[in-house]
């Protein structure tokens, strides 16, 4: 009984196969942390650099750890609030304020007009109601380079050029394709028999809207705001076509630092203001990311 037991405890085939776990787990952990490694080293190197001089940055290139003595965090507030940028010395604090006031109404509202048309295409059946929906989500497959023209045009003849409600404006259409689709796809998962139990009821459209699509809604909620928010404020093209001076978006503006008039590059101070602008989506990131998935991943079951 001693020697089985004794065979049994020091079995070389069952060690051998846990070896070769901890080796295939090491293998895999090790290469993913040289790959987050690398992914975020661009995100390290800017980071150091708001810490650097500029006379240190020149002498010794970007990628250099900042001397402890010179260190400091002055040229934050000097991006933020002092720096001079496409001819006014207000820092990113003024372009910041266009940003969030472009963001948020935008998404409040693409978010909104996607629960309602997926609540619709998905749970009312009407005459061309799928080739209304391809039509709605054909503009996901659209470039935006191809919808210049047309929104030059429109917003000029409502008087919206060079505003911000102009961008929020084409953010709001230009979102629907995205809300549509991700609300649609889920509020099929839905029971249809809810809804009609709902109208035997007595409910009509907006009862049923309000009392069951909308309390079934957070996760989708959560995954089309992460989207739109994130989408629409790191947005380049048309904050730049569609907006000058004062009232660009922060992303349009930390490509227009002027040097102070002197043409001399303050890398330090720019690599601050773009980390400024980084924290917002970033932010929106790390506190809803685990949703997101999650919310993607509900209406996929059926």
């Amino acid at each position: 009984m001693a020697d089985t037991s004794t065979h049994e405890q020091f079995d070389p085939l069952a060690t051998g196969g846990m070896r070769r776990r901890i080796t295939s787990k090491g293998i895999v952990y090790g290469a993913l942390s040289v790959f987050a490694l690398i992914y975020i080293a661009p995100l390290l190197i800017i980071l150091l650099n708001t810490l650097r001089p500029l006379e240190d940055i020149v002498r010794t290139g970007f990628i250099a750890l900042p001397d402890a003595e010179t260190m400091t965090l002055r040229y934050w507030g000097e991006a933020w609030g002092s720096f001079c940028i496409g001819g006014t010395c207000e820092g990113v604090s003024r372009f910041y304020k266009n940003s969030l006031l472009m963001t948020i109404p935008a998404t409040i509202l693409s978010t909104m007009i996607g629960l309602l048309n997926g609540y619709i295409l998905s749970k009312w059946r009407f005459r061309y109601d799928g080739l209304i929906f391809g039509l709605i989500t054909l503009g996901v497959f659209m470039p935006q380079q191809m919808t210049l023209l047309p929104w030059a045009f429109v917003l000029g003849k409502l008087g919206l050029s060079n505003t911000i409600a102009g961008l929020v404006f084409v953010h709001t259409v230009q979102g629907i394709s995205f809300t549509t689709l991700f609300c649609r796809n889920y509020f099929v998962s839905i029971p249809d028999d809810l809804i009609k139990a709902a109208r035997i009821d007595g409910a009509g459209f907006w009862r049923i809207f309000r009392r069951i699509i909308l309390p079934l809604s957070p996760p989708i909620v959560i995954v089309t705001v992460i989207w739109q928010f994130t989408g629409i404020w790191n947005e380049f093209l048309f904050g730049t076509v569609f907006t000058s001076g004062g009232n660009q978006p922060i992303t349009s503006a930390i490509v227009a630092f002027s040097g102070s008039g002197t043409g001399e590059r303050h890398y330090n101070i720019e690599a601050a203001a773009v980390i400024m602008a980084a924290l917002p989506p970033l932010f929106i990131y790390i506190a809803g990311g685990k949703y997101f998935v999650r919310g993607l991943t509900q209406g996929a079951v059926k």
